[in-house]
């Protein structure tokens, strides 16, 4: 008799390969990783699984970090091609974000899950308001602070970014764009910013975990290669095709789009922790 699929098992890797392309178009339209579509469904994912909530959340960062390290470099390239990444600004950051990834991987292995889901859903709020309700007219400067402010902005990206699981895309257009930066120069060298967070941060990640009880099988400590592996290849196809969307249209219908989503993913994080 010939064997047949769990149905259960054909819904949830359909549900992991489509998160993986729309955080492909996310990488390349908002110049993300996709991690905060990536971490909530991840979280989800292995839950269904049976995966144990101490290390479920840390899991579903870890596999975010891990998928979007291939994200992050197509993405970056198929920007530097256009001449759109300020490299001046990513060598500032080449030091700061990963020590603040160092910082962030080093504090994760304290953490709990439920101090892991406060960080992703006070900092996903926060962003979601800048979101949906920012204006371009918002301004702390006419253009970036120097050599140290730059490096404090990279060192707290990197920490932050980290600890949620994100390529620091969100955090970095923001700090770029209240410098009088243009979005379309913000989003291109957000996407190298990711690079400089995923690479230390699956590293760190994979390292804190190591060892640990009751992480499911193919997890390489908290990272799943079965999750990155049926995740990647649908980000790395739908990346450039982000990007040809960043650069023909408009941003502030998808913007709010995307702030109404991380706005619903914070919600259901903080109900998880009173639940």
């Amino acid at each position: 008799m010939p064997a047949t699929l769990d149905p259960m098992l054909i819904s949830l890797a359909l549900a992991l390969m489509g998160a993986g392309a729309v955080a492909g178009l996310l990488a390349g339209i908002f110049g993300i990783g996709g991690g905060a579509v990536m971490v909530p469904v991840l979280y989800q994912f292995l839950g269904t699984l049976g995966v144990e909530d101490a290390v479920r959340m840390h899991l579903s960062v870890g596999t975010s970090l891990a998928v979007i390290v291939p994200t992050s470099l197509r993405s970056y390239f198929s920007h530097k091609s256009r001449d759109a990444v300020d490299q001046d600004l990513l060598k500032n950051y080449l030091v700061s974000v990963p020590i603040g990834v160092v910082i962030g991987s080093l504090a994760v292995s304290y953490i709990s899950a439920d101090g892991l889901k406060a960080v992703f859903a006070a900092i996903a709020f926060v962003v979601a308001l800048k979101m949906m309700f920012g204006k371009e007219s918002w301004r702390l400067a006419e253009d970036l602070p120097g050599a140290t402010g730059r490096g404090a902005a990279g060192v707290m990206i990197g920490l932050l970014s980290s600890l949620m699981g994100i390529g620091g895309g969100v955090l970095n257009n923001t700090f770029m764009t209240l410098y009088n930066r243009p979005i379309h120069q913000a989003v291109a060298t957000s996407s190298g910013v990711g690079v400089l967070i995923s690479i230390p941060g699956t590293l760190g990640f994979i390292w804190a975990g190591w060892g640990k009880e009751a992480l499911p099988d193919f997890s390489l400590g908290f990272v799943n290669l079965l999750a990155v592996a049926l995740i990647i290849p649908i980000t790395i196809y739908t990346a450039p095709l982000g990007v040809k969307i960043a650069h023909s249209l408009p941003k502030s219908v998808l913007t709010r789009a995307f702030g109404i989503f991380l706005s619903i993913v914070a919600i259901r994080f903080i109900y998880a922790l009173w639940a």
